[in-house]
């Protein structure tokens, strides 16, 4: 959801106070057939109806959707604190970030078109109640057989097993050659501590004084393997062993290799227990998969509050804007 700043999500509302400003103060001359004028040039007449057409022309359909979807967003949702958490972390983060570049974070602000800092947390808290409400319409849509398939292909018992890391001494600065050779030198380190385990060396000791994962080897290596939280390779060698066996060669992983040692594992969670837990997950891999469903969600929520675009020109670029931006995605899934 985060959004980069030098790309303001709302077109200018100066667009808007504009056109207020130019029509709704003081009095402002008209022409006989009732159109206000708003600029004369050496007689020739510019009509709030020629500004209008103009700005219509420029963005006037995504000004205009983005102000009725601020305003139902807002009916919708109301700003909580997990909504200001979210906003002041994201710009504290791009303060972080600008002032570690020498940059000016208040200045890229006004360049993007934000007035201040309150504006831009503004639009940042309309983001995540976006999010949120893609999140609802989602988990609206989800069925029980997806969840089910789900639950089938995806849930197992936690594997309480140990493990031994031994990672491989490699820098950015290494040339192909050397990253290779301490990667060998690594499985060799790995390969000795199996002949060990084989002669009757206790596990635990052999991880507290070797396991370069410092977040276990004080605990024996002792560790918990969830299913899709451990890289695959772990998990692969640790739910095909038989418990109290351990793995006679070194499994390779982005970390280096590990021994693993399977102690036991854990009945299947039933269905309801983790519910909830897979409705989150399918929630999570469709918004990563699907660009659309964002479009798709504002679409129902405009239907929901009866939107209706009167002007023909602006209706039409809104259908035509909407088809393209939902057409896209489908195209993108069937071409991979």
């Amino acid at each position: 959801m985060e959004k980069s700043i030098l790309k303001k999500s709302l077109l200018t509302v100066g667009v808007c106070v504009l056109i207020v400003g130019l029509t709704g103060c003081g009095k402002t001359p008209t022409l006989k057939n009732g159109e206000e004028i708003v600029a004369t040039i050496d007689g020739k007449k510019f009509t709030a109806e020629d500004l209008y057409e103009k700005l219509k022309a420029q963005g006037g359909e995504t000004t205009l959707v983005n102000m009725i979807d601020s305003y139902i967003i807002n009916k919708e949702i109301e700003t909580d604190e997990d909504a200001e958490t979210y906003a002041e972390s994201q710009i504290e983060s791009y303060k972080s970030s600008y002032k570690s570049y020498g940059k000016d974070f208040n200045e890229a602000l006004t360049q993007a078109g934000y007035k201040d800092e309150e504006e831009f947390k503004d639009a940042l808290i309309l983001d995540y109640k976006k999010n949120t409400i893609t999140e609802n319409y989602i988990k609206g849509e989800l069925t029980d057989a997806e969840i089910e398939k789900y639950y089938e292909d995806n849930i197992y018992g936690d594997i309480e097993a140990k493990h031994i890391l031994i990672s491989p001494d490699t820098n950015d600065d290494m040339s192909d050659e050397e990253k290779t050779k301490a990667e060998e030198k690594a499985k060799e380190e790995a390969e000795k501590l199996i002949k060990k385990l084989e002669k009757g060396e206790d596990f635990d000791e052999l991880a507290k004084e070797n396991s370069d994962d410092k977040g276990t080897a004080s605990k024996g290596g002792k560790l918990t393997i969830t299913y899709g939280e451990v890289v695959d390779e772990v998990w692969d060698a640790a739910s095909g062993l038989k418990d109290k066996a351990y793995t006679k060669e070194p499994v390779k992983s982005e970390y280096g290799y590990h021994i693993i040692y399977r102690i036991s594992q854990k009945d299947k969670p039933k269905l309801n227990e983790v519910r909830d837990d897979i409705i989150d997950k399918l929630v999570e891999e469709k918004m990563s998969t699907d660009d659309t469903l964002q479009t798709e969600a504002m679409v129902e929520l405009r239907k929901k509050y009866n939107m209706e675009i009167n002007d023909k020109d602006i209706k039409k670029s809104y259908n035509e804007s909407i088809k393209t931006a939902l057409a896209t995605n489908t195209n993108e899934n069937s071409s991979n």
